[in-house]
This record gives structure tokens, sequence and C-alpha cells, in this order.
């Protein structure tokens, strides 16, 4: 069986919404989401959160997670990538003996995941012996109904006569990276050093109402909202 490691990145900085990890979410700290779904997947292994202040730690300590470790400076600013910390944990859990198989992404700003998200993620993975299996939903707008904008405002062209008169049901089904759920090969995410070129890593498809992905306040109420229906 393998060995997978669900890592929760959470950072103390903000600046769109401010603590956004540990803001009050259904009477719970908003990290506490991707603790407790974490924790209740049988088939994960290990779960550790990766932060850069103790307050961040003491909650998720608080909800079972593990932080052996926090993050240094050079991977708590808005330009460190997930990568660089992805691969900082790793690396800092095999120099404690601790060595995974699979490493599990989940990011607190995405609470509306759920366990079977999880576990179906991990079986796509195992049924297509995959490298890497990332979670995607599909756009809630078509994209080729969408473009940048010249200075002066101007629409012409703005849409291409191909897609114009076409009915929206009549056009192709685009999806997007959710940021929901990102599960990698611990070997092949140290070789290639990114999640995504590879020929073998696949789509876990989630619908939208799961979809939610917290960057700001509206966000943030709006996934309330949604996770109050399921309750």
């Amino acid at each position: 069986m393998s060995k997978i490691l669900a890592l929760i990145p959470a950072r103390g900085g903000s600046k769109r919404l401010k603590g956004k990890n540990t803001l009050p979410f259904l009477g719970k700290p908003l990290i506490a989401q991707s603790v407790e779904v974490a924790k209740a997947c049988p088939l994960v292994t290990s779960v550790v959160v990766s932060t850069d202040t103790e307050d961040i730690a003491e909650v998720a300590r608080e909800y079972g997670a593990s932080v052996p470790f926090l993050r240094p400076s050079e991977l708590s600013t808005d330009k460190a990538s997930s990568l660089d910390v992805v691969l900082h944990a790793i690396n800092f859990l095999e120099k404690q003996g601790e060595n995974y198989d699979l490493l599990l992404l989940l990011q607190p700003t995405s609470p509306l995941r759920t366990v079977e998200d999880i576990a179906l993620a991990i079986k796509q993975y195992k049924n297509k012996n995959a490298d890497g299996v990332i979670s995607v939903t599909e756009c809630e707008h078509s994209p080729l109904w969408s473009n940048v904008l010249p200075e002066n405002m101007q629409l012409d062209n703005f849409i291409s006569d191909e897609v114009i008169n076409r009915r929206s049901q009549d056009l192709p089904i685009y999806y997007r990276l959710n940021g929901a759920i990102y599960l990698y090969s611990v070997e092949e995410l140290k070789r290639r050093e990114s999640f995504f070129y590879s020929p073998n890593v696949y789509a876990y498809v989630m619908p939208n109402e799961r979809s939610i992905d917290i960057d700001n306040k509206l966000d943030f109420d709006f996934a309330e909202f949604i996770a109050s229906k399921n309750v």
C-alpha cells in the first residue's frame, strides 16, 4: 500500500483576505476543514501542515495535523511557489526518516472538497498508473466568449466570427484547475520539479459547487453559504 503524505500549505500573510486560514468557517478555522477531511480519509498516511506562523501551527495541531517545522522566511512570501513549499516539506521529512510514495497537496482555500473526492482521486491515480492527478472543474462560462480589451475599450473583434453566431450550449466544454487536489508521485515530483510537465498526469473532475477557491471575502462568504446547505 502506498504511503500518502497530505500536505496543507498555510502561510500567515494574505493580502486580499487577512488571516484567511484561521477565519471561522462554519464555526471552525478555515484550515480545519482541510485537516479534518484529510484525516478522515483512510488512504492518507500522514497529515502535515506547512506554515510560517505559530498561531496557524497551534490551530493545525488542535485539529490533529502534524506541524514538524515552521516554514523558512524565504518560503513565506507571496512569491514563493507551491512547488518550493512542497519540496521543502518532503526533504525535511526525509531527513527525519519519513519517506512517502505520494504527495497529496490540499490547499486550505478549497474547503468544499470531500473525503470522497480525495479517495476517488487516489483511485484514479492507481487505475491510470499515473504520475499525478489534479482536480479540475467545468468552466462556468466558455473562455471563447472572453478576450482582452484594448485601451480604447472597443469591442470590435472581441468575439471571433466562428463563435459569435453559435449558441453557448453548442460550444466545446472547457475545464479549469480548481486548486482543490494535487496528487503526485514523490519520486516523479522530485525528478521533474513540476506538477504538470508529464504526459502521465490526469484530471479528476469535480462539480462547480465543490470547486470554490477562496481568494477574497466574497469567495469566503459564498463558500460558507454553499457549505451551510450541506450541513
